[in-house]
């Protein structure tokens, strides 16, 4: 156990270097906080909001915010349940996107879960795969390795693997094959279960409403476009905006009008090609930074 200490400033605890480092700092600084030298230390101020980072490495940052030492953090889902810590996770964030699989030599004959009874699995996140595996009604023996899992076989130290895959390249590159996923993870914020006094809860809030206005602006688009005033109700039902989109009255021409919404990104072609359809010119589409609900 790790003692807890008493700070004041509401401290975060985030992936030192790594494949989440960067968009959470993206994800910070988009909505709005300011930070020097973080590379340069372990404890990093903010400049403009009372929160401190604590740069760590991911699989210490569960039990950090187990136990006080962090109020928050953001780590993966995996490195978290790995852990079992007691914890609450306030926000699935949709990125640091991944699975745990399992993964066996391509000519090897490992192909499903029940080939795995009485073999050897390498792997970083034995308890997810243990647990997976008993699930399943199999026993197999961990070698449980900190880095370079996907070598193992070819070194004779294990029959199969249960890695981290985002793209499948490297296990390919080792000839090989993915079987089954375990466990699929994606970056979380979590919270201490610890008592937090009002002032932390407070800015706890503050920070969620950020994060979530922030999210759904990456998700969303800003639209403007002129249209045959006679062609409003079909626009009206091809955007899902919001709530009813605004309507401008152009100077000087009594047949078209300008509407403005709010439309989601994935869905962006479609709706453009129904609108072009339906009559409207002169689109401009806008991202959006912030979007307050």
């Amino acid at each position: 156990m790790i003692a807890s200490t008493e700070h004041t400033s509401l401290r975060i605890a985030i992936q030192k270097s790594g494949r989440l480092t960067d968009k959470t700092l993206d994800l910070l600084k988009g909505i709005g906080f300011r930070f020097d030298d973080y590379k340069r230390n372990l404890i990093v101020k903010a400049r403009n909001f009372d929160v401190e980072l604590l740069l760590l490495r991911d699989d210490d940052i569960p039990e950090y915010v187990q136990d006080g030492v962090c109020d928050l953090g953001f780590v993966g889902a995996n490195e978290r349940a790995e852990k079992e810590a007691d914890i609450k996770v306030l926000r699935k964030l949709d990125y640091g996107i991944c699975r745990l699989a399992v993964a066996a030599p391509v000519n090897g004959s490992i192909k499903t879960v029940k080939d795995l009874e009485g073999k050897r699995v390498a792997t970083s996140y034995p308890v997810l795969t243990k647990n997976y595996l008993a699930e399943h009604g199999v026993q197999a023996k961990m070698v449980e390795i900190s880095g370079a899992v996907e070598i193992t076989p070819r070194l004779g130290v294990a029959d199969a693997v249960a890695d981290l895959v985002s793209t499948g390249g490297t296990l390919k590159a080792n000839g090989l094959k993915e079987l089954f996923t375990i466990f699929e993870s994606e970056t979380e914020l979590i919270q201490t279960n610890r008592p937090l006094d009002e002032a932390k809860a407070s800015l706890i809030d503050k920070l969620l409403l950020r994060i979530d206005s922030h999210k759904t602006a990456q998700k969303s688009r800003y639209i403007m476009m002129n249209a045959p005033r006679t062609a409003l109700s079909t626009i009206q039902g091809i955007v899902p905006a919001m709530q009813s989109p605004t309507v401008v009255n152009l100077a000087g021409d009594d047949e078209n009008i300008a509407i403005h919404t709010v439309i989601p990104y994935d869905q962006f072609w479609v709706i453009m090609e129904k609108l072009k359809d339906a009559g409207a010119h002169d689109i401009v589409v806008l991202p959006i930074e912030s979007m307050i609900l």
